[in-house]
């Protein structure tokens, strides 16, 4: 049973960056706080270099011989590096998938009801299963659960487009949508720049 946060005194998870007295190696390579080369130091000369300018020591390529260490403020470094990592899941797109199922002999009301639904998945740039559920006799005639797959293809295709064709998977039929990537091009249309709506 997990430990409600609240209750869990266990420590957090330790940084493993080595910095200043946790580094244990006898020399380091060390680069100073504006990117120069300094050279190999003893570690303790290296630590002092830092110290004398208020920063930190910090083991930036362990597996260098001898190890290569910067000069830097540390907990400034973190925070940025935080920042950037922030920022990049930012820009990762979490792709949904949504799935809706249809029946062969599906009535008029409910394929534009379902179709509604796919409309506004779409829109929101979700991807989209479609599944064909075959009953009994059904299986044998898949040529109409493709023809409403493209048929809602067909439908949609100004908001989505074919990913995956469909494809047979025992009594079932699949297939899968795509957001059609929203060009704004309406709004530029719409308004005529000033260098060309007056003649010279």
């Amino acid at each position: 049973m997990p430990i409600p946060r609240r209750f869990d005194r266990r420590p957090p998870e330790r940084d493993e960056t080595r910095i200043n007295d946790r580094i244990r190696v006898p020399e380091v390579r060390l680069i100073a706080e504006d990117g120069s080369q300094v050279g190999v130091l003893p570690r303790d000369d290296a630590l002092a270099y830092a110290r004398d300018r208020d920063l930190d020591l910090v083991e930036v390529a362990a597996e260098a011989r001898p190890p290569v260490c910067r000069i830097l403020d540390y907990s400034k470094y973190k925070y940025e590096q935080e920042q950037k990592q922030k920022a990049a899941r930012r820009h990762q797109q979490n792709v949904t998938v949504r799935e809706i199922k249809l029946r062969p002999k599906i009535a008029t009301n409910d394929y534009e009801t379902k179709k509604g639904h796919v409309v506004r998945f779409l829109k929101h740039n979700d991807k989209v299963k479609i599944t064909i559920m075959f009953r009994g006799r059904e299986q044998a005639h898949p040529e109409r659960g493709e023809a409403l797959l493209m048929r809602l293809a067909d439908d949609v295709a100004e908001l989505g487009t074919i990913e995956q064709r469909p494809t047979q998977d025992g009594r079932n039929m699949t297939m899968l949508l795509g957001p059609v990537k929203q060009r704004q091009v309406q709004d530029s249309e719409a308004q005529p720049s000033e260098n060309g709506a007056r003649p010279q």
